[in-house]
């Protein structure tokens, strides 16, 4: 059986990929043939193909999630049948979605609910259940709390200031630029700050009248690692969930711990999604809040999949905004 994809033979820059007829095998007993209708964008997929984070041997796909209808089904499923509407997101699958048809097995596939859009889960599902477990399981997020979110403006960090507006929580976020900055307002930051402007951690610390915040979400890294330690309060959490900027510098015990004692945290998909019941039950928590209008799920942005190498030249220049959808 064969498909189209985007494939890489080697890391580098975003000329690295290219469009490619690959054989994707025939149908397993467990598994499903899922003909993608969108495929969902994440700056991780710049860190797989620039070589920040490893892939599997090369030549090998990239995309970690995708929406889609299902064709086929092994002789063995029964959870699912041709017709119905399926998302997947996180490391479970493996890379691939940038592909316009794939085999996948049943484990870590999410039903879709007969009234969300195939583009909108594409898009929301791995960024919804990162801002799920962010919120409720590396810190429960309460009323009146004071986070610091980098990247506010991103697709995450939009999901981010929306629950954090319906939890009663104070949201200040970190942008690029002015234009982003009214984005933020739009998405649940009370505090916005343009980092090109202000220094990050006094204006924190004017905001919270020289408390800090009680937690930093950080997913840039390098460039903001400082900040977000100079922003937290006294015994407060600094959570690392990404390195758009590089990883951050090591951690000096005795002088970085020195000011605020503060808890350091490390935060990625694959330890917080550990099986596909605690996956699924992520997924119903992001759709409930869909749902009651908590978050308002929308596409920023679209690019077709054969025009992915702008996609990845746009994202890492910033000029990317919100939630960004890939349609093959």
């Amino acid at each position: 059986m064969k498909t189209h994809a985007i494939r890489i033979h080697q890391t580098g820059d975003p000329s690295v990929m290219t469009w490619e007829e690959i054989d994707i095998g025939e149908l397993g007993p467990d598994e499903i043939l899922l003909r993608h209708t969108a495929i969902g964008f994440n700056m991780i997929d710049t860190y797989h193909r620039s070589g920040l984070y490893p892939t599997p041997p090369k030549p090998c796909g990239l995309g970690g999630e995708a929406a889609g209808v299902v064709e086929a089904v092994g002789r063995k499923v029964r959870n699912f049948k041709p017709g119905d509407h399926a998302a997947y997101g996180g490391s479970a699958i493996g890379l691939g979605a940038y592909a316009e048809t794939r085999i996948v097995k049943t484990d870590w596939l999410t039903r879709l609910p007969r009234w969300m859009d195939d583009r909108i889960a594409a898009a929301i599902l791995t960024k919804g259940r990162t801002v799920e477990y962010l919120f409720n399981r590396t810190h429960k997020l309460k009323k009146g709390e004071t986070v610091l979110f980098h990247a506010a403006a991103g697709g995450v960090g939009l999901l981010a200031g929306q629950w954090a507006r319906a939890v009663g929580a104070i949201a200040i976020g970190v942008v690029g630029s002015p234009e982003k900055a009214k984005i933020a307002k739009r998405n649940g930051y009370k505090h916005v700050i343009v980092a090109s402007e202000a220094d990050v951690a006094k204006e924190v610390m004017r905001i919270t009248r020289d408390r800090g915040v009680d937690v930093v979400y950080d997913s840039v890294g390098k460039d903001t690692w400082q900040a977000s330690l100079d922003s937290v309060r006294k015994l407060g959490l600094v959570v690392s969930f990404g390195s758009a900027s590089g990883d951050p510098p090591p951690y000096n015990v005795s002088l970085d711990g020195r000011k605020n004692s503060a808890f350091i945290h490390r935060a990625t998909m694959p330890n917080y999604m550990t099986t596909p019941e605690i996956a699924a039950a992520s997924a119903r928590r992001v759709f409930a809040m869909i749902k009651k209008g908590a978050i308002k799920a929308r596409i920023d942005d679209s690019y077709r999949l054969r025009d992915v190498i702008r996609l990845h030249r746009d994202a890492e220049a910033r000029k990317t905004t919100g939630q960004v959808v890939i349609l093959p």
